[in-house]
């Protein structure tokens, strides 16, 4: 028997956007259900690099909102989610050869910390060339400086998890595997068709939210009067897990291809080294590492840590919903785009692309879009106290 057949949100997606949603409208006292088509972050949310950041390179590209935003929440969910989120150093080595000189990284790194606000994690040094033996076997042909300072990792998929299990504790449902079959719009709010334990189920929401990621425009042609949609481009972004861990901490490294940004960074007891950017035409589910991927990343490894043996223990390819415009994919904004069909009284809402870090930030932006539609109910938590904890049995939501 279902606890409720109506909601004031029905999610769909049980990505780290969809449960940074349903987590921020639970603590408000909303009645909140999740449908999952697969397993909690089964998709870009547990393929990312696995970074609670401000994105140092957006900086460059004039983004000071997306950057002040990103520390800030990074500030908080250090704080709040100490298990699952955690500072670690990183290095940055700059070489003859290297396109941002060393004036311009102290620049950026600069005004990373004065965003970033007084503490620990604000601060940045020069390593002296006495310590440049003890990371990691990084080449020393050519280098003449690096920096090291500090962000933050974390495990998506747990983190998705957690943030799950803590709207859940405040009331929040999850169907999972559950599949979004179609919606009409109605004057009242909206009328929903899912599919989950091999039952075709019906229920109401005042507001849908198409979490979807890259399944996002997917979700929108099943749903009736036709709500509007974004042009969007997909992105594969590879990664590959290679044997035993760097011991230093983490490298933010310049390709030496085509000079995009190449992250080393230990994850459990091994490497995680990444990522790309490939332009994806095809079904969402069907990405897949590419054999030019896994040869560039391995080229970008070898070339700054020449003497430490190759073996990929394991790859994994994500999509970034990317607005569809000229230029590389690597310069574009990764700000998240908000898309409702009547800004008055929204039905659905639409989350275009987003950035792992920002999704609690990103929740209480679609609540405020959301609010005109919804019924007045009683908080039940503080989202800014909020502890976000692991649930006892994490398989349970996969």
């Amino acid at each position: 028997m279902l606890a409720s057949q109506s909601y004031d949100l029905v999610v769909i997606g049980g990505g780290i956007q969809g449960t940074a949603i349903a987590q921020a409208a639970a603590a408000d006292g909303y009645r909140v259900l999740v449908l999952e088509k697969t397993g909690l972050a089964a998709g870009t949310s547990s393929r990312s690099s696995k970074l609670i950041h401000g994105g140092l390179r957006y900086l460059e590209q004039g983004h000071f909102g997306l950057v002040r935003e990103s520390l800030r929440e990074r500030s908080q969910l250090l704080q709040l989610a100490p298990a699952l989120v955690k500072l670690n150093p990183f290095y940055i080595p700059i070489y003859q050869t290297t396109s941002r000189g060393k004036w311009t990284i102290r620049a950026g790194l600069t005004l990373y910390g004065l965003l970033a606000g007084l503490g620990t994690a604000s601060r940045f040094r020069s390593v002296p060339r006495a310590e440049w033996a003890a990371l990691d076997g990084l080449s020393t042909v050519g280098l003449t400086h690096v920096f090291q300072y500090w962000d933050a990792q974390t495990d998506d998929r747990l983190l998705t998890q957690a943030l799950m299990h803590s709207a859940m504790k405040l009331g929040a449902e999850l169907r999972c595997p559950a599949e979004f079959i179609q919606a009409n719009l109605t004057q009242d709010g909206c009328e929903l068709t899912y599919r989950w334990q091999n039952q075709s189920l019906h229920c109401t929401a005042a507001v849908i939210i198409n979490a979807a990621g890259p399944w996002v425009n997917q979700i929108l042609y099943n749903i009736t009067p036709s709500p509007p949609t974004l042009p969007i481009e997909l992105v594969q972004g590879t990664h590959l897990v290679l044997e035993e861990k760097p011991d230093s901490g983490c490298y933010y490294l310049e390709s030496p291809v085509d000079q995009r940004a190449i992250f080393v960074l230990p994850w459990y007891q091994h490497t995680l080294l990444g990522t790309t950017e490939t332009v994806f035409t095809g079904a969402p589910e069907a990405c897949h590492p590419l054999a030019e991927e896994e040869a560039y990343l391995i080229e970008c490894f070898h070339h700054y840590f020449p003497n430490r043996k190759v073996v990929v223990r394991e790859k994994f390819s994500g999509l970034r919903v990317l607005p569809k415009t000229q230029g590389a994919a690597f310069s574009r904004s990764r700000d998240i785009q908000l898309l409702c069909d009547n800004a008055d009284r929204p039905r659905i809402i639409t989350l275009y692309g987003g950035k792992l870090t920002v999704s609690r930030a990103t929740a209480q932006k679609v609540l405020r879009m959301a609010a005109p539609s919804l019924p007045q109910r009683d908080p039940k938590a503080n989202l800014a106290e909020l502890p976000i904890e692991l649930p006892p049995s994490p398989s349970e939501y996969v």
